[in-house]
C-alpha cells in the first residue's frame, strides 16, 4: 500500500473537500492541491510531511544502492509499465540476444504475489530474485538492496565486462514514478494495445523516464493505434525522452534496444572510471531541461550520483 496515495483506505470519497471542480463538466480533480493527492482524513500538510519523511529515507537508501551499483560496475535499469505490457517477455528476449556478448546480467522481479516472472527469467539461465510486495504497489529502495545482495552479480565480475541489472517493477504507471531505487534510468514499457494517450494520463512516469519502449508493434496492423500521436504525447510530457519501437515476439527493433543497453552500460562504466570527478561529469537528463505545466514530485536522489547514459538524439527508432 502506498504511503500517501490512499489506496489502502476504505470508504466513499464523496463529500470530501479539496477537489477542483470543472465549472463546465462538473469533473473532479483531487490532485490539484498542494499535496497533489487526496487521502481521507488527512490534511494536505500532513500528507506532504509524511511523503517527505518516507521518500527521504527511501532516497537515502537509493543513493546507497546507486553507489553500490557503481562500485560493482553495474548499470541498473528500472523497467516500469502497466500489467501485461510485455516487460517479462521483453526481458526474456533480451537475455537470449545478449547471450554470447560477454554481458553479465541479473534480474530483480517485482510483483504482489507469485514467482512466475522470476521463474521465467531463471528458465533462460539468468539469475533472478523475486520480490513479492504483498499489498504494495511498487518496489522501494530497501527491497532492491535486499534482493541485490542475493544475486551473483553482487560479487566480482570479469574485468571490463558490461554488467546490467534489470529491475522489473510491479505493473503500475502511478506509484513507481516517485520511488527512486538507485537506478541509472527508468525505462517505461508501453504496449500498443494500451492507447496512445497513456503519457498524458500518467505524466509523472513518462516525465521521469529516460526511454520509452513501445512494445508489441507486431500487433499494429490489427489495431487503431497512432504511433506518431503516442510519441508526440510522450514528447509533450518529456521533450528529452528517447523512443524505441520493438516487438519482443518477432524481434523487430530489438537490435536497437540491445545497442541502447550496451551503450548505457559502456557510458556508466566510463562515468565511474578511476579519477572520474562526478562534480565535473554530473548526470544530465535532457528531458528535464524544459519548462512544463506538471510537477515531477520530490527529487529522486542526488543527481551527481547518476551515471551518464546515451543522449536523446533520435526520438524514435525501429
Amino acid at each position: 500500500m502506498c504511503v500517501v496515495c490512499g489506496c489502502g483506505e476504505n470508504g466513499d470519497t464523496g463529500g470530501i473537500g479539496g477537489a477542483r471542480v470543472d465549472a463546465e463538466s462538473g469533473d473532479l480533480h483531487f490532485g490539484a492541491g498542494a499535496a497533489r493527492v487526496s487521502v481521507p482524513g488527512m490534511s494536505a500538510e500532513r500528507a506532504i510531511k509524511l511523503e517527505a519523511d518516507v521518500l527521504g529515507e527511501n532516497n537515502r537508501i537509493a543513493g546507497h544502492n546507486r553507489r553500490h551499483f557503481a562500485d560493482h560496475g553495474i548499470t541498473a535499469l528500472n523497467l516500469v509499465s502497466s500489467p501485461g505490457s510485455g516487460k517479462t517477455t521483453l526481458l526474456v528476449k533480451t537475455i537470449e540476444m545478449l547471450r554470447g556478448r560477454g554481458v553479465e546480467l541479473a534480474v530483480i522481479e517485482g510483483d504482489q504475489q507469485t514467482s512466475n516472472d522470476a521463474d521465467r527469467i531463471r528458465a533462460t539461465g539468468a539469475a533472478a530474485i523475486q520480490v513479492n510486495t504483498g499489498k504494495g504497489c511498487h518496489l522501494d529502495a530497501p527491497m532492491v538492496a535486499a534482493a541485490f545482495e542475493r544475486l551473483p552479480l553482487h560479487g566480482g565480475g570479469a574485468a571490463g565486462a558490461p554488467r546490467l541489472l534489470f529491475i522489473e517493477n510491479v505493473g503500475n504507471l502511478v506509484c513507481p514514478a516517485m520511488w527512486d531505487l538507485g537506478e541509472a534510468a527508468k525505462v517505461v514499457v508501453l504496449s500498443v494495445t494500451e492507447g496512445e494517450d497513456k503519457p498524458l494520463k500518467y505524466p509523472d512516469l513518462f516525465a521521469a523516464a529516460r526511454l520509452m519502449v513501445l512494445n508489441k508493434i507486431d500487433l499494429l496492423p490489427h489495431l487503431d493505434f497512432d504511433v506518431a500521436a503516442c510519441i508526440a504525447n510522450a514528447l509533450r510530457v518529456n521533450p528529452g525522452i528517447e523512443v524505441l519501437l520493438v516487438s519482443a515476439r518477432n524481434g523487430a527493433g530489438m537490435e536497437a534496444w540491445i545497442d541502447w543497453l550496451l551503450e548505457a552500460a559502456q557510458a556508466a562504466r566510463h562515468s565511474h572510471d578511476p579519477g572520474h570527478d562526478p562534480a565535473h561529469g554530473a548526470w544530465h537528463d535532457p528531458g528535464h531541461d524544459h519548462d512544463h505545466d506538471h510537477d515531477h514530485g520530490p527529487a529522486q536522489g542526488a543527481d551527481h550520483d547518476r551515471p551518464h547514459l546515451p543522449g536523446a538524439h533520435d526520438h524514435a527508432k525501429a
